[in-house]
C-alpha cells in the first residue's frame, strides 16, 4: 500500500495547519463587491422583466449576459475573499 499524498498548506510558521487561500481584500471591500453584485443582478432582472413584458426580441436580451456575469463575478469574489 502506498502512503497518502501529503496535504500542501501555506503556513510560514510551520507549527499548525493554515489556510490555503489567504484573504487579500478587506471586509469593507468585500461588502462593496457584494453590494455591487446584488445591485447589478437586481437591475438586470428588472431590465429582463421589462423586456419580457414588452415582448422584446430574443436577440435584444443577449447583452444582459454581460450584466449577469458582472454581478455574479462580484458576488463570487466577495464570497471567496479574493
Amino acid at each position: 500500500m502506498s502512503e497518502p499524498t501529503p496535504k500542501i498548506v501555506f503556513n510560514p510558521d510551520g507549527n499548525s495547519t493554515g489556510d490555503a487561500c489567504v484573504p487579500n481584500i478587506s471586509p469593507a471591500e468585500r461588502k462593496k463587491r457584494m453590494d455591487f453584485g446584488i445591485l447589478q443582478l437586481v437591475i438586470t432582472f428588472g431590465i429582463l422583466a421589462a423586456m419580457l413584458y414588452f415582448g422584446a426580441d430574443k436577440l435584444w436580451r443577449l447583452p444582459l449576459f454581460a450584466m449577469f456575469s458582472a454581478g455574479a463575478v462580484s458576488i463570487f469574489q466577495a464570497l471567496d475573499k479574493t
